[in-house]
């Protein structure tokens, strides 16, 4: 890789395995945080994840976004990016929303780019790491004016929210790292009150494809098999069947890509960390041997570094929206109430063929 030593480069991509960290005594999950707010409710899971299928270690992914928070990019380009597009749909709607709860992932960002949008009047902060709640609690630049904000330290698996005490629920980039997505939407649906609103951004499959085809050659080169460094994603085709499984109404789906080039791959991995994306898979090598982390880098800088020299990392983000059900909510007409045949619209409209 141009201009970098061969110890800095793997020291860079050994971020994305894992790391033992020492537990703070105040970084206990689902615990209240300087809320008082009759919107919390303490009862929880008895245990840490209720999903049979354990894909992502959640502790760790909580350690993550601890580092993050003292890491994290004032006013990161992407994480910006994202969060406006999502907030955008707000304006499409004619109704307000005066309790919104906000879901783990861009906190900070959500927060400062809400400006009024939604005319919503309280805002809950809600995510798995004390350290970021507290780094949102302090940040007095992303103050949201006229809104009463309160924080809570959950886990979006067991979300600590009374049942229909929310008017609108945002998650922008949190979803994707939990075990059992379709119970964590299904929960947020219980959360919000009749005619609800539901938005959430979460990484898609084809997110780091460049950082992907790099990792699987060199290990299939230097190791001679493959060894999962890049956690997997949701499809686009599953988003539609998420939002419906999880009983919303209107589901909306709609996905967009950005490009974010990089000086290298250090600065790729090293973005990643300030964002707490780094890999939290249960069953993730926690070795990372010299020899492939050279390979990987010299593969990613062959195959995808411009004339310029950097190098373009690609995430896909999927957009999710849906709604609480309610009796004012358009609905399918039942079947067989049509008064217009499909022959009589072929014989009108069809071609002569």
């Amino acid at each position: 890789m141009r201009g970098l030593s061969p110890s800095t480069i793997i020291r860079s991509f050994s971020l994305l395995r894992s790391t033992r960290w020492r537990d703070s005594p105040n970084s206990i999950l689902c615990c209240s945080f300087c809320t008082g707010d009759d919107n919390y409710d303490g009862r929880i899971g008895d245990g840490m994840q209720s999903s049979k299928v354990k894909v992502f270690d959640r502790d760790l992914k909580r350690k993550q976004r601890d580092r993050a928070a003292w890491l994290m990019r004032p006013k990161d380009s992407l994480v910006d990016s994202v969060a406006e597009n999502l907030l955008d749909r707000l304006e499409d709607c004619k109704k307000t929303f005066p309790t919104a709860l906000c879901l783990g992932g861009s906190l900070e960002a959500i927060r400062r780019l809400l400006r009024g949008r939604g005319s919503v009047e309280k805002l809950i902060m809600m995510d798995a790491s004390h350290d970021m709640i507290k780094l949102c609690k302090d940040d007095t630049d992303a103050h949201v004016q006229d809104v009463e904000t309160s924080f809570v330290v959950g886990d979006e698996e067991f979300l600590p929210i009374k049942e229909s005490s929310v008017d609108l629920v945002i998650s922008c980039l949190g979803l994707h790292w939990t075990n059992d997505l379709p119970g964590a939407m299904i929960q947020s649906r219980l959360a919000m009150k009749p005619d609800g609103l539901f938005l959430a951004a979460i990484f898609g499959g084809e997110t780091l494809r460049e950082l992907r085809i790099a990792c699987t050659l060199a290990h299939m080169e230097r190791e001679g098999g493959i060894s999962p460094r890049v956690s997997p994603l949701a499809q686009v085709r599953d988003a539609g069947n998420l939002l419906t499984r999880a009983g919303f109404t209107l589901p909306g789906v709609d996905v967009d890509e950005y490009v974010v080039r990089y000086p290298s791959a250090l600065e790729l991995v090293e973005h990643l960390r300030s964002m707490g994306e780094t890999n939290a898979l249960l069953q993730r090598n926690p070795i990372l041997k010299r020899e492939t982390a050279l390979a990987t880098a010299a593969i990613y800088d062959s195959m995808f570094a411009a004339e310029d020299g950097t190098i373009p990392a690609t995430f896909q983000v999927i957009y999710m929206t849906g709604w609480k059900e309610h009796p004012s909510q358009q609905k399918a007409k039942k079947r067989g109430s049509a008064t217009i045949s499909f022959n009589d619209i072929q014989k009108q409209f069809g071609n002569d063929n």
